[in-house]
């Protein structure tokens, strides 16, 4: 079975993780994120879930403090899709072997702006129609825009290399500076992927969408959002991921390549619905996704660590536990996955697999009785610690209780599989205490030089 199992994801696993596009999506998503962790910084202290905190911040600096505060969080999140096209369209460049890798994102850049409406419309109080004013609007720069700029990045990244490949180039002479010679050979394969774009824009215009982001947006992002709404949309995706690393395969780095977008859009539409003072309601967030579904990395393997340093008999899992359980503690736990081990080990299958799943459910049902708040759109690194992260990312007390709660089912899943596997060692470590190896009966006392 374990084989069977193994022929068959492999190659997807391969296809995946080689696939140049999908490499530079989810390459280009992580250049985003320091960006967006510190704009969650910001946007946490301006709601903090502390009345006190947020009373004493008042007195201090007076009312409306928090407004500068979301300056820098508007800029991460309303700005995400364009903060994507940009690192899309560079890691998209390094994949096709661009040497001017900048030069590639920063025609992506502009290609995206060219089919992004460029006229606001504003309601001023009091007068009979909206009045309008040259400039880009935020809803199309944040979560209404990001599919459209992964589609933008690289396509015109590909128009970019090709141009080049096909020496459609200007040269210029031995001699010249090379800043100014990576300028001009980027001239024509810049005019062209703009103009390209530009036609697009104009070819829009002329339908009933208007514009490239409608299209794109009711087409593909809203089904593809649609979808992270389901119930099962989590389950798959913490099924697939841990299932990948049971076969030593990175599961997040093959399964994020498709699901991630679709959590960073659920997030930011968190933010965006916080910020206008509506409900929040996408619960499949990635702050979800990072705190409620597995704890110690992947397949919430914390419970397992903590009762190896502590309930162990064998040397072998205690030490062992003991050594990874500060790193286990931060969501790190490839000593464990490798050095158990885990992967391939048909005995951990089961538990490594199902308790991110059972967790996924736990938290879940969770918010949607009403027990625990819907993620809130702060995105915290995914090495925060349990119980702070569950605080935090909710804003609730009852967000660290369902942590705990997962935890201990978490240990309960693993107990059985923790005994036989810890026993089995013990036995091995017994039935070897008396044995030496052929090397300890070596000696060097009788070596000469003769």
């Amino acid at each position: 079975m374990m084989q069977k199992l193994e022929k068959l994801l492999m190659p997807i696993a391969n296809v995946l993780s080689k696939n140049k596009v999908l490499s530079a999506i989810r390459d280009g998503f992580l250049i985003t994120v320091p960006i967006t962790i510190v704009g969650s910084i910001f946007l946490l202290i301006a709601n903090f879930p502390l009345e006190g905190f947020l009373n004493l911040m008042t007195s201090i600096f007076g009312e409306g403090w928090d407004a500068y505060l979301g300056r820098v969080s508007a800029i991460a999140f309303d700005c995400v899709a364009l903060l994507g096209v940009l690192s899309i369209g560079y890691c998209y460049s390094r994949e096709k072997g661009l040497d001017n890798r900048i030069g590639g994102a920063v025609v992506a850049l502009v290609c995206f702006l060219i089919i992004t409406p460029q006229k606001a419309f504003v309601t001023v109080e009091g007068a009979a129609e909206a009045a309008s004013f040259s400039g880009f609007q935020f809803t199309f720069l944040g979560t209404a825009g990001m599919f459209l700029a992964m589609i933008v990045a690289i396509v015109s990244v590909e128009i970019y290399a090709w141009a080049i490949k096909k020496k459609l180039i200007i040269k210029l002479p031995d001699g010249v500076p090379p800043a100014v010679m990576e300028s001009f050979a980027a001239l024509i394969p810049s005019g062209i992927a703009m103009t390209i774009f530009f036609v697009v824009g104009i070819i829009f215009s002329h339908t009933s969408f208007e514009y490239a982001h409608y299209f794109i947006y009711q087409v593909l992002q809203t089904p593809l959002v649609g979808l992270g709404k389901m119930a099962g949309f989590e389950v798959i995706y913490q099924f697939l991921s841990t299932l990948f690393w049971f076969f030593g395969i990175n599961g997040p780095a093959v399964t994020n390549t498709i699901f991630s977008p679709i959590h960073k859009v659920l997030t930011v539409e968190n933010y965006e619905a916080a910020q206008a003072g509506l409900e929040m309601t996408n619960i499949f967030t990635s702050g979800f996704s990072d705190f409620f579904c597995n704890f110690g990395g992947g397949g919430s393997t914390l419970g397992l660590v903590i009762m190896m340093a502590f309930l162990a008999k064998s040397n072998r899992m205690k030490t062992l536990g003991k050594l990874s359980l500060p790193a286990g503690i931060f969501g790190i736990n490839e000593p464990i996955i490798f050095g158990l081990p885990i992967v391939l080990n048909p005995l951990m299958a089961i538990p490594f697999i199902l308790a991110p799943v059972v967790n996924t459910v736990i938290g879940y049902v969770a918010t949607v009785i009403g027990f625990m708040p819907v993620t809130m759109g702060v995105q915290l690194p995914w090495t925060c610690p349990i119980i702070f992260s569950g605080f935090l990312v909710t804003g609730s007390v009852t967000g660290s209780i369902v942590q705990i709660v997962q935890l201990i089912i978490d240990v309960l899943i693993y107990y059985p599989f923790f005994k036989l596997l810890d026993q089995r060692y013990l036995e091995e470590e017994t039935a070897t205490a008396g044995q030496t190896d052929e090397i300890d009966d070596l000696s060097f006392d009788d070596l000469g030089l003769d």
